[in-house]
């Protein structure tokens, strides 16, 4: 009896393995990438670090859904998140062009970066036991380890359909890495699209943009990720602002919600001066 109720504990449905599954499928699509980039198949290295990331966004979604979380699974997706997104790109981007044009300094910045991304990682992990305010849930700290490993590709990605050598460039790479790593390390807030709604009316045109995007992907697939770079990180600014926006009106709450005691304090001292002056009338 107490050997099959044991084996019956151990034993868990694969419903509840599917995330980590998929966390696992995207840490082999990311040592996937360093393979093509050795054999020089670039084009291929940057779809496998993009299918990761595909992966990355899926797991936590079905671990959501299907009541899977568990502690083992998130420190699996943290290992895997740093293999794909902090140690992949910056391989690829130093056999590349970083190691022919800068030399030793191009492999300390691909250093840079995946140091960056780590701490990163190791912050976000962190904050995940912070009490912090539910509108923040609208934003992360500095740019996303998925995001910032396809952004960091994106002269690569360009040069991909251009024919201009400045793409290539090991300075321009560096610098660009440097910058990405500056992101991701920093406290810069960006959004997140994992707590993004559409109203119900919006529905309809969003999945005919949906639609379209498919369309232009499948047609002009570097030139369509060169635009999502682009737009992402020109949605920071906006980040930026109505995270400020979002923090002075947290701050007047705060303020509002204490001055009322003051001011019950202040009043009840009013009121037992009052009564003290007036047992003393009294007296």
């Amino acid at each position: 009896m107490a050997f099959s109720r044991r084996r019956r504990f151990r034993e868990l449905p694969i419903n509840s393995l599917i995330p980590n599954m998929l966390t696992t499928l995207a840490l082999c699509a990311g040592l996937t990438s360093v393979r093509f980039a050795l054999e020089e198949k670039w084009e291929m290295a940057v779809v496998a670090i993009l299918v990761a990331g595909v992966l990355d966004g899926l797991d936590g979604r079905m671990a959501r859904l299907l009541k899977g979380s568990s502690k083992f699974g998130a420190e699996l997706d943290s290992l895997s998140d740093f293999v794909s997104f902090g140690v992949a790109p910056a391989i690829v981007l130093y056999l590349w062009t970083l190691d022919a044009g800068l030399g030793s300094f191009g492999w300390i910045v691909s250093l840079v970066y995946t140091v960056s991304c780590g701490l990163r990682l190791a912050r976000f992990n962190a904050m995940l036991e912070e009490d912090v305010p539910a509108w923040e849930s609208r934003y992360f700290t500095g740019i996303a380890a998925p995001g910032g490993a396809s952004i960091s590709l994106l002269f690569m990605v360009v040069s991909f359909y251009s024919d201009a050598e400045i793409f290539k460039s090991g300075v321009l790479n560096g610098a660009w890495l440097l910058f990405m790593a500056f992101l991701m390390a920093s406290r810069i807030p960006t959004f997140s699209i994992k707590r993004a709604r559409i109203a119900r009316r919006y529905i309809m045109p969003f999945l005919i943009l949906v639609g379209g995007m498919a369309a232009v992907m499948v047609s002009y697939p570097w030139e369509f990720l060169t635009g999502v770079a682009i737009v992402y990180l020109g949605t920071i600014p906006f980040a930026v602002a109505t995270h400020r926006r979002l923090e002075k009106e947290e701050a007047l709450k705060t303020e509002k919600v204490a001055s009322p005691a003051d001011g019950d304090t202040a009043g009840d001292a009013d009121t037992k001066n009052t009564d003290t002056n007036a047992d003393t009338d009294k007296k």
